[in-house]
């Protein structure tokens, strides 16, 4: 198998592979050769970015007044999400501080990546992280994420992260080493497929129902994953995380995986998505040279604007104008009560203007496509 290559890798753990069941703990020498993978990643240039299930499955134990797991109701799971997403991320915290990288917990649940203004906020503070050094570890928010509780739905969120941030690769690390055209445990005759070009219906129908045990998902949200995933330009694979160092052999081909190919490249579709399914809310008018920047690939500054039309929030689709024409549709970084007062203005005087120190940009290059 050929070794996979990445520039900014998202990577599920399932709750089976990262805490022992019968104790209630994280594993925590699995957990420390991963956090190795993890590390050596980094060193090569890869941003990688951890999505984490586990807070119900450490919590139970730690409130031990909770009835038997398969008796548990929502409520029930919720507390003990409560109570474990603290000894996950503390697991985390100490896994990753002998390599000197800082963990940093994110709780999102599927609306905050669909809500556009919440979505755009997870999605600077998870830029800012990779920015600064860190690993974002993120999991549910199992506390009020009703609905994913009951579907276990870690490999669909993780899914978004990647589509979110722009990854070019997913590696969802399982307690199965991939695809098969039924499911293994129960059909000795299945057989496994390496590679998935396209997500056809005859795909779609291999997916089997979930596997009793400490996992609560199955290949059916695997499948609904690489469907969101390899729609946003992502590649995905499914690999068995169960042995030490799971990700490294998973990454350099010496392990068996499925991997589900990408339709896009992953900037491009971001882009092709504010091209064609937002509508614009409101406009900018820019100059010649704004103009000639953004043709040159650049960010919009607000000097280059010279008029803002319509009523608009941060976050929202606006079109970019220049002589009559539109140019571009790209996000808003100010609402346009702000970004009128802006208008025309260098960036270093955002500050005195609004009274607080926003983006430097009126629609980062990012985040705008041209038309």
């Amino acid at each position: 198998m050929t070794r996979l290559s990445a520039r900014r890798l998202v990577v599920k753990v399932g709750s089976a592979l990262l805490v022992d069941e019968a104790a209630g703990q994280p594993r925590t020498a699995w957990l420390a050769a991963l956090a190795d993978d993890i590390a050596a990643l980094r060193k090569a240039g890869v941003e990688v970015i951890v999505v984490s299930s586990g807070a119900i499955a450490l919590g139970r134990v730690r409130l031990p007044a909770l009835p038997p797991k398969a008796r548990m109701r929502l409520e029930e799971k919720q507390a003990a999400a409560a109570a474990g997403q603290i000894a996950l991320a503390r697991a985390w915290e100490e896994a990753l501080g002998p390599h000197a990288l800082p963990a940093a917990q994110l709780l999102l649940t599927l609306d905050d990546s669909e809500e556009r203004r919440r979505y755009l906020n997870a999605r600077a503070t998870l830029e800012t992280l990779l920015g600064l050094g860190a690993v974002p570890v993120i999991n549910e928010n199992d506390t009020v994420a009703t609905s994913e509780i009951r579907f276990g739905d870690n490999d669909r969120l993780a899914a978004r992260v990647a589509e979110m941030v722009a990854a070019d690769l997913l590696v969802l690390l399982s307690d199965i080493d991939g695809l098969y055209t039924a499911d293994p445990r129960r059909d000795p005759a299945a057989a496994h497929i390496p590679e998935v070009a396209a997500l056809t219906p005859e795909i779609e129908a291999m997916a089997g129902d979930a596997i009793p045990g400490m996992s609560s998902g199955g290949m059916v949200t695997k499948l609904a994953a690489a469907k969101i995933a390899t729609g946003a330009g992502c590649r995905m694979v499914i690999a068995h995380g169960g042995a030490a160092h799971a990700l490294a052999a998973t990454m350099a081909g010496e392990a068996r995986r499925t991997v589900f190919a990408a339709t896009a490249a992953p900037r491009s579709a971001w882009k092709s998505w504010i091209a064609g399914a937002l509508n614009p809310s409101g406009r900018l008018v820019v100059d010649a040279g704004a103009a000639k920047a953004l043709r040159a690939g650049r960010s919009l500054l607000p000097a280059g604007v010279r008029a803002v039309e319509g009523t608009f929030e941060r976050g929202d689709c606006v079109e970019v104008v220049a002589e009559g024409t539109a140019l571009a549709r790209g996000l808003a970084n100010y609402a346009a009560e702000d970004a009128r007062r802006i208008a025309g203005r260098h960036s270093r005087d955002i500050a005195a203007i609004l009274g607080f120190d926003g983006r430097e940009e009126m629609i980062h290059r990012d985040d705008l496509a041209l038309l």
